[in-house]
Parts: structure tokens; sequence; C-alpha cells
């Protein structure tokens, strides 16, 4: 029976089902394996599951040893996973797409509403406890109807939190590397537009796009310039793709009008000139985190595990 290790905790029975057909080490915990610790929980593994938050790198791989086939990262991205590295061993590399969709998409468009609507700053003042009443003008936010969506990177999860943006009355543009689906475009009404232009126009940008050399600080202080200082940010991708110290210079001068961050450049450090920031949202990566999503995200991972130690194709795997 071929070694499977399984990094970190996962919901559901993904392991269960991983034990049923192999060897299992299961680490109980979330924290990344310390490095001290690799040698014995990683040596001889023919597959080893991973989230986000462990860095598979060369040395990690070395620690596994040369028997290793297959790691299996419980994300849809994976610039977690050194792929270079795991070419030179001849390890595949297989990832989570598809299940976590709709929850990505559900959270992006939340944090859109949290920051049109000021439902942040709404929420904690009522439990600071202090008094309130009802004013005209008390934390007026405003209205996405008749307001345009611009879609950075118009993928799965883009193209799904546009269908949410336009439920609610918003048009839509998109902008991104790769032409999106024909279909998807006609179904939204949406327009194609170079990324300077969506800047121009939109006034909420949400960015999708995977993290890689060509979109690290895709949105850095010219990109965000050219944004109308009446627009909000929303990055539920990955932090590094906004500049975070030109994103706090924009809003500190008022060239935007707030920012909702799922993701952070530093994780799990938060930048702290928007720690104090009321036209700011920011939750801690949570955008799949649902149970039925995170469920599926390790059922993946399994199935994906499963049918590389049984000499099959995986059903997600990293190209």
């Amino acid at each position: 029976m071929a070694g499977v290790v399984v990094t970190s905790r996962l919901p559901g029975t993904a392991v269960e089902r991983l034990r049923a057909e192999h060897e299992v080490r299961y680490r109980d915990e979330d924290s990344p394996v310390p490095p001290a610790d690799r040698p014995v929980l990683l040596a001889g593994a023919e597959a080893v599951v991973v989230t986000l938050g462990h860095r598979v790198d060369a040395a990690f791989l070395d620690a596994c040893g040369p028997d290793l086939k297959v790691v299996a990262n419980v994300a849809v991205g994976y610039d977690n996973i050194d792929l270079d590295a795991c070419r030179e061993r001849g390890v595949l590399v297989t990832n989570t797409p598809g299940v976590l969709t709709d929850a990505t998409a559900d959270l992006a468009f939340s944090l859109v509403l949290m920051v049109t609507r000021r439902l942040g700053e709404a929420e904690r003042e009522v439990r600071a406890g202090g008094p309130w009443t009802f004013g005209m003008f008390h934390l007026l936010g405003t209205s996405v109807q008749g307001k345009a969506i611009g879609i950075v990177g118009p993928g799965s999860i883009g193209l799904a939190t546009a269908r949410r943006a336009k439920a609610f009355g918003m048009s839509v543009l998109l902008a991104g590397r790769s032409a999106p689906d024909p279909a998807a475009v006609a179904e939204l009404g949406a327009e194609v537009v170079p990324l300077e232009e969506l800047l121009e126009r939109a006034d909420v940008v949400s960015v999708h796009v995977p993290l890689g050399p060509t979109t690290r600080h895709l949105l850095d202080a010219g990109a965000l310039a050219r944004m109308k200082p009446t627009a909000v940010l929303v990055n539920t991708a990955r932090g590094p793709v906004v500049d975070e110290d030109a994103l706090v210079a924009a809003l500190e001068a008022g060239r935007l009008a707030g920012a909702g961050l799922d993701v952070h450049e530093h994780e799990p450090r938060v930048h702290p000139g928007l720690l104090a920031r009321e036209d700011v949202v920011l939750l801690p990566h949570i955008g799949s985190a649902t149970v039925e999503t995170r469920t599926a995200m390790a059922d993946l991972a399994a199935d994906n595990v499963l049918a590389v130690l049984a000499g099959r194709e995986p059903p997600t795997p990293v190209r």
C-alpha cells in the first residue's frame, strides 16, 4: 500500500477514503509543517495532500524522497507550490478548480455590498455599544444598481461574480489575458475591454486572476491611479496581485472610495495602513469557507491522489 501524507486537517470523509486504500499519515493541525518535522512526517511519501498554508519547495520535496508521485493541493490556486521543482522530480501537481467557484463569487459580491453600503462600519458601530439614532445622513453608502463592475480575470470565478453583479442591476466590463467564453459574454451583455479602460470606467473593480510573475502587483500605483476616486476595489484572488502600499496611499489621498480584501499581500499579516480604515473591509481568506465547498475540495484532492496512485489520469492536474 502506498504512503499518503495529509499535512493538515481536512473536512468530510476524504481522509477515510484515502485510508480505505492506502496507508495514511494524517497531521491533525492547520499550521504549516515545521521544517524540523518534515523528515519524520514526509519520508517515503508517494502522495502528499497540502493546503495553501504549506509551501512545497525543493526542500519539502527532498524530504519526501524519490517515491513521491503527486502533490495534491486543496485549492484552485497553486502559487504555494514550486512547479519547476516538481517537474524536475517527475512529481505531478493537482488542484481543486470548479468546486469553489460559487462560494468565492458569493464572497466577492458580499464584499462589494459591504464596502459600498458601509456594512462593516455599521456593524462595528452597533457592537461598540454607543448611542445611535436613525438619521437621513447616517452611514450613507452608495447603490450598485446602474453602476459598472469591472472583472479583472474573467475565468469561472470572475464570471460567476459578474452574474451576481448583473442580478443586482450592474453592467459588466471584462479584462484578462485570455478571451472570455463568448457565450458568457453574450449572457452577461458584457463588454470585453483592455485593462486600462476597465480601470477608468468601472465603479467596482473585482480581481480574479491567479498569482504569477505577470500578475504580481498587477494593480500597482499606476493602475490604481486610473480608477475613479468614487470607485472601490475588491480582491478575492491572491494578495500580492495588489500593491498594498500603493493601495493605502491611494485611500489616504482620497483617490479611491474604499476596498474589500479577503486576501492580503503578506498573509497572515495585514498591512497596518489598512487596519484602522473605516472604508476598508478586511476578511481572513475565507472565500471558499463553506462546509459544502471545503468538503468538495478535500474530496477532489482525494480523487486526484487515488487516481494517480492507481495509475490513472487525475481529474484536475495542473498543466
